[in-house]
């Protein structure tokens, strides 16, 4: 093998958040591979790091934290849950959730399949309209639009 010739591997890495496209995203990874042996999934959701200033005190600010941890952590298992019924070995579907600062979500995103090496990033599609995706950008373009060695899926 030449240095360029790159080894596909086969761990994909769905990024969710709350959504009913997040949750559609899942669900199609689990309808297209759930048979399919070999394949490694990671289940990311990243919290964008509040601003100190964004809570009145410390304490309020670690009270909403763990309170949003205990509902991701419930949405997440929900996620894995769906891969193992559909034919993922529970051994090869991981949850991950971060909390991180996100100049956007999509550099986040990013950031992490960059430093665990997945070769497909699987997201929902917002439900931006195409004046507020002009405007604001979604993180499914972004995505697409930088991801380097690596495929990515947009579920609708």
């Amino acid at each position: 093998m030449n240095s360029e010739e790159k080894v596909f591997n086969k761990n994909i890495l769905i990024a969710v958040d709350e959504s009913e496209n997040a949750c559609r995203a899942v669900s199609y990874v689990a309808q297209i591979l759930g048979d399919a042996k070999g394949f490694k999934v990671t289940i990311l959701h990243v919290v964008a790091e509040p601003e100190d200033d964004y809570f009145p005190t410390p304490a309020e600010r670690m009270d909403w934290l763990d309170q949003h941890k205990k509902k991701i952590d419930l949405m997440l298992g929900d996620y894995r849950q769906i891969l193992i019924d559909a034919g993922f070995d529970e051994k090869d579907v991981a949850v991950r959730s971060t909390i991180r600062y996100c100049p956007s979500m999509a550099a986040c995103i990013l950031a992490e399949r960059d430093e665990t090496e997945y070769s497909t990033i699987v997201v929902g599609r917002q439900g931006l309209s195409r004046s507020e995706e002009f405007l604001f950008g979604s993180i499914s373009s972004k995505i697409v639009t930088h991801a380097r060695n690596c495929t990515v899926w947009v579920v609708e």
